[in-house]
């Protein structure tokens, strides 16, 4: 049993207030007031109605406020007893909260994980697995970290993340085939790469500009896909690509599902490739401290494998 009891509590004018009233007594006085008298409290609680009526009626006079009145042989509360009870359920939740808390670091739950996501991953599909997960998550906090490329392998190396979902596998890890990404090249409709009567060839592409994404790693750089145009440009991530690309001034390689809104629009249109690249690859999913991960990590990992399988399978049946 909790008490706020002999809690010295420093106001702005550091004046001491010690606060004399137990979480028992809060409890008590909210199941009188949701069963309506001492009785059934009594037995919801587990206790005498002695001792309900005696500890009610010691919150009363440590207060200093009349919280109950009758109601024939019931109680019900009084204006002060309303505005009090609201305040103190909220007290009484948080306790809930903190004892189940203490109890799940004891099983072994963790308090944080550290999520490494690259940023090819789907953002809606994250969204839905997070979603799921929240109910069971137990108040865990939760760091989710957007990378690309070589940062998403750093995290995986040092260690800094609980669970990771990146591209390309660093050496010496293992990790699961969780979802295919397909890559498209695309440009601008009127971009000169669009408007050709025919395939475009390599020699083609090399000739205009390339937008590509900046690698966030901070201990290596990595290149990814076709990087050959004698004009590049770099950005630090897809937002500033794609807007470059709507406005005619490169062409890139994106992930087929990021750019899906603007290809049915019209904004973009695919190049049609004499020699098509490598068209898609795995996103993996890797536990980096997987002799340690604990329930959370777990079942969030549990959670990414159940919706990757549900995207797949609806990208699948709507083609």
């Amino acid at each position: 049993m909790l008490f706020i009891e002999n809690l010295d509590v420093l106001s702005e004018g550091m004046v001491k207030q010690s606060m004399q009233v137990s979480l028992e007594q809060w409890q008590m006085l909210s199941a009188v007031a949701e069963f309506g008298g001492f009785q059934r409290a009594a037995e919801h609680l587990g206790k005498s109605q002695s001792t309900i009526s005696y500890g009610v009626q010691q919150l009363q006079e440590k207060l200093g406020v009349s919280l109950l009145r009758p109601r024939g042989r019931q109680a019900e509360l009084t204006e002060a007893g309303e505005s009090v009870l609201r305040r103190a359920r909220h007290l009484l939740d948080e306790a809930r909260l903190l004892e189940q808390s203490a109890r799940d670091l004891t099983a072994g739950w963790e308090a944080e994980l550290s999520v490494c996501v690259d940023a090819i991953f789907p953002d809606a599909l994250l969204a839905n697995i997070l979603e799921d997960f929240a109910p069971e998550s137990r108040g865990a906090h939760l760091e989710i970290v957007s990378s690309t490329l070589s940062g998403t392998q750093d995290a995986i190396i040092q260690r800094q993340a609980d669970l990771a979902i990146c591209g390309a596998l660093p050496m010496g890890f293992l990790g699961e085939p969780v979802l295919p990404i397909e890559f498209v090249t695309v440009a601008a409709p009127d971009h000169p790469l669009i408007e050709r009567s025919k395939a475009v060839t390599e020699a083609d592409l090399r000739a205009h500009r390339q937008i590509v994404v900046r690698d966030s790693g901070q201990y290596r750089r990595m290149d990814a896909g076709w990087l050959g145009s004698h004009e590049r440009w770099t950005v630090s991530h897809f937002y500033q690509s794609l807007q470059l690309i709507k406005q005619g001034l490169g062409h890139a390689r994106f992930p087929r599902h990021q750019i899906e809104a603007e290809l049915l629009s019209g904004e973009l249109s695919v190049i049609e490739l004499e020699a098509p690249v490598v068209s898609a690859f795995d996103c993996h999913l890797v536990l980096p401290k997987k002799d340690n991960a604990g329930p959370a990590t777990s079942l969030l990992a549990e959670k990414i494998r159940y919706h990757c399988r549900q995207w797949q399978w609806l990208r699948d049946k709507t083609r």
